[in-house]
């Protein structure tokens, strides 16, 4: 009795009542997906085929044009490539890094965070300080930084159940520890990997040296959390000891690529445009199947399933891939001035970049007239065990779009194993399993459907 006076009352608040269609729509989503979608094949090649994805890379343009050569395929109303400038920035050769105790040498798995300078070609060898946090380096002062080396070492808190919680809490170190340290004379920085597990795989990401001269930019790089955990102990004990570390990444200028697009064109408000989309480029030490090639396969097949049941939508549909997330957003920022300059109307925007693993629900950036109605649907949803629908972050690269009425919402998967693989070398093919790729797939194609079909408030 309960639930149906909710229903009655959701059928008078927001003009709509759910229908036996829909529950057969959702089946039919699901089914199509789980027995003849292109989804794991797609990311097969992506991954295996083409491999890593980086912005300005070989890989980046190899996978501009099989995607764009994909969806083209499907009998799109339109497929065409958007012209961005993004950053170009290369590893070299692979980093070493060791401890000196006495004559004792410890080695150590690092590797150098996306845009950083390189050390001098001999590497870099000097005291290291292990800190907590910005806050207590800043207390450390000059005198006690400069002409040394900065080994950040706070874990991402394993008492957070929401993951991306436990990486929001210490990530700072990464991003932001190089120009803070830098700013103190130290001469390097060291950051523990953004993992709750303990492995030897060091796992990069973006660091910001912000408006520090390239001159006065200090070295950064990611140790293992294994090698964090074992290098800690050792400092105990010694901690005048001496670390090096040698790493040969290099910046260039800025080049051409592409955010590739594909579309439906809405069959009774063709102007009103609903995106759906992840990033197509990816970091350099794996092949970029969780982050983020499996949310652009799941973004293609959203589209690949519509016309594989059928489904005419109202409104525009429109895959967008982003290039350049990693390391400057630069795809989802020429997206909107694109857009704008368009004067186009966006009404939805739905993010998958948090891997490919087994759908759980929803993150939904809205007033709460949408959210309530979005979170109205959880029942249709409950047969697939999709259960969180939470007001919260959508994603980075839909974050620029702007229109009168927007709403937007990321995927959320489950996240527990996510930083396992977050820009390490075992972010690979391997680590995705079929079924949950295409679940989640299912799940994205299937709030399209909804929201094409009941609209936004």
């Amino acid at each position: 009795m309960k639930k149906f006076a909710l229903l009655l009352l959701l059928q008078i608040t927001f003009g709509y009542s759910q229908t036996n269609d829909d529950e057969q729509m959702l089946n039919a989503i699901y089914k199509s997906a789980l027995t003849e979608s292109h989804c794991y094949s797609w990311l097969d090649d992506l991954s295996n085929k083409i491999g890593q994805r980086l912005s300005g890379s070989k890989g980046a343009e190899q996978a501009v044009l099989y995607t764009k050569q994909q969806m083209e395929t499907l009998g799109l109303d339109k497929v065409y490539l958007q012209e961005v400038m993004v950053p170009k920035w290369v590893r070299g050769k692979k980093e070493t890094a060791y401890l000196k105790v006495a004559d004792q040498i410890y080695n150590f798995p690092i590797c150098a965070l996306g845009m950083s300078v390189a050390t001098p070609k001999n590497g870099i060898s000097a005291n290291i300080i292990e800190v907590k946090s910005l806050d207590e380096l800043k207390l450390l002062g000059s005198n006690k930084v400069k002409g040394k080396i900065i080994f950040f070492n706070r874990p991402m808190n394993p008492e957070f159940i929401e993951t991306f919680r436990a990486y929001g809490s210490c990530v700072d170190q990464r991003s932001s520890g190089a120009r803070e340290a830098g700013k103190l004379g130290a001469v390097g920085v060291i950051v523990r990997s953004m993992n709750l597990r303990l492995d030897d795989f060091p796992h990069t990401g973006m660091t910001n040296y912000g408006d520090t001269a390239i001159e006065d930019r200090i070295p950064a790089a990611a140790i293992s959390t294994n090698g964090a955990e074992k290098l800690s102990k050792l400092l105990k004990n010694n901690s005048n000891s001496s670390f090096y570390f040698n790493q040969s990444c290099q910046a260039f200028e800025d080049v051409l690529s592409y955010n590739v697009i594909g579309e439906i064109t809405g069959s009774e408000h063709p102007e009103r445009i609903m995106v759906v989309g992840g990033h197509l480029d990816s970091w350099d030490l794996g092949d970029g199947s969780q982050d983020d090639g499996a949310g652009c396969v799941q973004s293609m097949t959203v589209l690949e399933l519509f016309k594989k049941i059928n489904y005419k939508p109202k409104n525009t549909i429109r895959v967008v891939l982003f290039m350049n997330e990693e390391n400057g957003v630069k795809g989802g920022l020429k997206y909107e001035e694109e857009s704008a300059k368009n004067k186009e109307n966006h009404i939805f925007a739905l993010e998958s970049d948090s891997g490919g693993f087994t759908p759980r629900g929803f993150s939904i950036e809205s007033d709460e007239k949408n959210y309530q109605k979005i979170a109205s649907w959880k029942n249709l949803f409950e047969p697939y065990l999709i259960h969180i629908f939470i007001q919260g972050h959508s994603g980075t690269d839909i974050g620029p779009i702007k229109s009168n009425k927007i709403v937007k919402v990321g995927l959320q998967p489950d996240s527990q194993r996510y930083f396992d693989y977050h820009h390490a070398a075992n972010d690979t093919f391997d680590s995705v399993n079929k079924r949950e790729l295409e679940l989640g797939a299912a799940t994205m194609t299937s709030l399209m459907y909804l929201i094409d079909k009941y609209g936004i408030e």
